[in-house]
């Protein structure tokens, strides 16, 4: 799958929420998965097989059920895909805290001149 495949899989706050679930508690049944939503099971379903054709989730059928899994292999290319950005924020974050720790010091200097 594509990091585009990945983005568009993510795009869904529900598609999120199915992630975590998924990463926080374990493989689980579509049926256990759909209980913790206010909508339809065959629309949680139609999310899970968004998920899986962007291979974030991995499907199998233990009887009747299917079970899902996380697949968190795409995720990897979308972190490096992202990395810049975090750096370019980082970066811009750190030369703000040295701006505002500099004018705190000028206030300071000036409060003690002007006391």
């Amino acid at each position: 799958m594509t990091a585009d495949h990945v983005f568009a899989a993510l795009a869904s706050p529900a598609r999120r929420e199915l992630l975590r679930l998924l990463l926080d508690e374990g493989a689980q049944p579509a049926g256990r998965l759909a209980e913790r939503f206010d909508m339809s099971r065959p629309s949680v379903s139609e999310h899970l097989k968004v998920l899986r054709d962007a291979g974030l989730v991995a499907e199998t059928r233990k009887g009747r059920e299917r079970h899902y899994r996380l697949e968190a292999g795409p995720l990897l290319e979308i972190r490096d895909w992202l990395t810049p950005y975090e750096r370019f924020w980082r970066e811009r974050l750190t030369a703000l805290t040295s701006l505002l720790d500099e004018m705190d010091g000028n206030a300071a200097e000036q409060g003690r001149q002007d006391g």
